[in-house]
């Protein structure tokens, strides 16, 4: 057992010593960039480390560790795919909440105003102050209104017209 991890470890130093420099060079051509070249060097033979059966029969050591390095840079692509997809995707859901979220200022101004038309509607009959909140905060049409309230449309407008009469007096006072 232990022979048999000295004769790997003793292959291993070999294809390192009497190739890494090629796949290095080859690899520096290819990328462009001699860091990236020597990180894909290193990790391809530490694939190769992990694998000891294909170091045990490999017959064409250059062609063995060019067809590891171009798995590695094919899995390193896919993983930069994968990774540029999650932070435009991570991008635009941040966007989307910033552009939904409320600021402060703008919560106190919309209680404010739902407070001064609680008190403008205050005294208004309960249909008319009902057909107000379905058809101008609600945004429903006057037939849903209606439909709601169980009157016609034109009871509605009629609702309506009362109750912004009424708020017409509660603002002037």
């Amino acid at each position: 057992m232990a022979l048999a991890g000295a004769v790997l470890q003793q292959q291993l130093q070999v294809l390192y010593r009497e190739h890494h420099g090629w796949l290095f060079g080859w690899l520096r051509r290819r990328l462009g960039c001699g860091h990236h070249a020597a990180d894909v060097a290193q990790d391809t033979f530490v694939r190769i480390l992990g694998s000891r059966d294909a170091l045990l029969g490999m017959r064409e050591p250059r062609a063995y560790l060019v067809t590891t390095a171009k798995r590695l840079l094919i899995d390193e692509a896919r993983r930069r795919l994968i990774e540029q997809a999650y932070l435009a995707e991570l991008a635009a859901v941040a966007a989307a909440c910033r552009e939904a979220a409320a600021s402060a200022e703008e919560v106190a101004q919309t209680i404010e105003a739902l407070l001064q038309i609680e008190l403008a509607l205050d005294g208004l009959p309960p249909k008319a102050r009902q057909a107000f909140l379905l058809c101008y905060l609600e945004g429903h049409t006057h037939a849903v209104a209606a439909e709601a309230l169980g009157v016609s449309t034109k009871m509605v407008q009629k609702y309506l017209i009362q109750a912004l009469a009424h708020c017409q007096r509660a603002v002037q006072g």
